[in-house]
């Protein structure tokens, strides 16, 4: 299973650096393109988290700036949420979401976090945003059965942060990328899965010419932007968490305050 993993992650980055190369930006993007990306962004985000175990993800991941709080950004974060509520609350029942078309990423593999993916949707995220259509759900696994627990946004990797922030205020939260991954050369895919390896979002090589002087290929970029909303949390710290994606300690409270937001409900 672990080098089957291992080369299927390495095809897909290879089928995302193709279609980066023609570009997020035309419509003309077919629905294979963004099933290739986002299986790309899964990967990353299934496999480059874990920091207390991963010395160098610093190195392979690139934070939006935390500003300062301004007039109308609680309210507008607020406003995202009440829209996603209702609109996802019937993706409880995970069997709903694959009849509607979102995929179980890598369903076989134990994670911690599972993303059920719509490439539809995330095709739409280059043109626009839409609170009820995210590019994937965020399950819990328990026994036979997932627990929903929040949904992923993404957005371009041309955005500026500017533009981010139009999307989700960016004093509420941190949108991420992860970014100087070297792909291992042919061969040496399954060293993407060793704790010391040198490729891949948990490797040691995060430079071009180290990439190149390992016989690997470098991408500057994964995919593009991402962030997630743990929408049924009962505080914006927690709703908007950067460290529970990042699978840090102390999740729930590490996040500055913001303050309550007015009219959350507690479920």
């Amino acid at each position: 299973m672990k080098k089957f993993f291992a080369a299927a992650a390495i095809s897909l980055v290879a089928l995302l650096v193709f279609s980066q190369e023609r570009g997020h930006d035309h419509a003309q993007q077919t629905s294979g393109g963004g099933q290739s990306e986002l299986n790309a962004t899964t990967e990353a985000m299934g496999h480059g988290h874990n920091h207390e175990d991963h010395e160098h993800m610093g190195a392979h991941m690139h934070m939006s700036e935390l500003r300062k709080p301004q007039p109308g950004d609680s309210a507008k974060a607020q406003q995202v949420v009440e829209e996603a509520r209702p609109a996802l609350e019937k993706y409880r029942d995970y069997k709903v979401a694959l009849a509607e078309g979102f995929k179980i990423f890598l369903p076989n593999v134990p994670q911690k976090m599972y993303h059920f993916t719509n490439y539809e949707n995330a095709i739409g995220e280059a043109f626009r945003f839409d609170a009820t259509k995210p590019t994937s759900l965020l399950y819990e696994k328990h026994g036979d059965d997932f627990k929903l627990i929040g949904a992923m946004y993404t957005a371009p990797v041309r955005f500026s942060e500017q533009q981010l922030n139009e999307r989700i205020p960016l004093s509420m939260t941190q949108w991420h990328q992860h970014v100087n991954m070297c792909k291992p050369p042919k061969g040496q895919e399954r060293d993407v899965l060793s704790k010391t390896s040198r490729f891949g979002l948990n490797g040691s090589i995060a430079t071009q010419e180290a990439c190149d002087a390992a016989g690997g290929t470098f991408m500057p970029h994964v995919f593009g932007w991402m962030v997630h909303m743990y929408l049924w949390e009962k505080t914006p710290d927690a709703i908007w968490s950067v460290e529970r994606q990042m699978d840090k300690p102390g999740s729930e409270h590490a996040h500055h305050d913001h303050g309550d937001m007015a009219g959350m409900d507690k479920h």
